[in-house]
């Protein structure tokens, strides 16, 4: 006599993986499997849209309570997670291991078109849509186009004049974080960032691969229309606009439209008498992006051009 088959759970099957001898529980909606049940309910409020858990502090919610858990040290500022090499501290883990590639240069992704290499496949991905002309994040205000949507929401703070990062020490106030972290390493004199053929170090690691081009004579951001090579694409950027005429840098205090966010900024100081444009390597502040340039330009000794 065969035994009375038990009742089946929905989404779980009967069936077990000879590996692990563990049953496994299938989401009915995508099919997506699971060794826990509990595993499968986080999963499943993908499809229902359930945010369970709640922030009594700002009322965002969230899908599973780990989720949570990191956003509420956003109000804490609590950072569990420490960097051993240059004292950096994080929210979460993920974040410092990203971090950490910065000191041991690895770089796990990379790029099958021109086999350039990332630290975070997010940044491969964005970096993909170079080769393949696709800029999917529209601004609704002037018809900019971007490969990501962190470079829209940074532009639309152009049309927008918001700056919500403040730095505590001074004041001054920046359209994105980055930014505020790299103007605070002027209070902490903190230059993490050390060229391997002279020494020198800098504030953030996007002037440390600028000033890196001086020693290789490299210069990989090519204008389309006149062929002209720059060091570094933001460069490239504002070259490109002589040929489109594009102005999208707008003052809102006087109406004035320009090309470069640099003239803007120095435009911006003269207004409020603030010095918005830094130097990467030492930290001194400009009114005008010119000073900046005079300035950077007198720090290139020829030492640097021959090494």
């Amino acid at each position: 006599m065969k035994s009375e088959s038990r009742p089946r759970s929905l989404g779980k099957s009967p069936q077990t993986p000879a590996a692990t001898g563990s049953e496994m529980y299938h989401c009915s909606d995508c099919g997506k499997s699971f060794t826990k049940s509990h595993h499968l309910k986080d999963h499943e409020r993908i499809h229902t849209g359930e945010k369970p858990y709640y922030c009594f502090q700002c009322g965002k919610s969230f899908t599973v309570q780990s989720n949570l858990q990191r956003h509420e040290r956003i109000h804490t500022g609590q950072k569990p997670y420490r960097c051993g090499q240059c004292g950096n501290s994080f929210t979460q883990l993920c974040t410092l291991q990203r971090h950490e590639r910065i000191h041991t240069g690895e770089k796990p992704y990379y790029c099958g078109h021109c086999g350039k290499r990332f630290t975070r496949q997010s940044h491969l991905q964005i970096h993909e849509r170079i080769h393949t002309g696709q800029k999917p994040y529209y601004c609704g205000q002037c018809g900019k186009s971007f490969t990501c949507q962190r470079y829209l929401q940074l532009h639309e703070r152009i049309h927008t004049g918001e700056k919500p990062y403040h730095c505590g020490q001074c004041e001054k106030s920046f359209t994105c974080q980055s930014n505020l972290q790299q103007h605070e390493r002027i209070h902490t004199g903190q230059k993490p960032y050390f060229c391997g053929q002279c020494g020198k170090s800098f504030t953030c690691h996007r002037t440390l691969q600028q000033h890196e081009h001086i020693h290789t004579g490299q210069k990989p951001f090519y204008c389309g229309q006149c062929e002209k090579s720059f060091t570094c694409q933001r460069n490239l950027q504002r070259h490109e606009r002589i040929h489109t005429g594009e102005k999208l840098c707008h003052c809102l205090q006087c109406g004035k439209s320009f090309r470069d966010q640099m003239v803007l900024h120095s435009l911006q100081g003269s207004h409020t008498g603030q010095k918005l444009c830094l130097c990467g390597q030492c930290g001194r502040s400009y009114t005008h992006s010119s000073s900046l340039r005079t300035h950077e330009c007198s720090n290139i000794k020829p030492s640097d051009l021959t090494m």
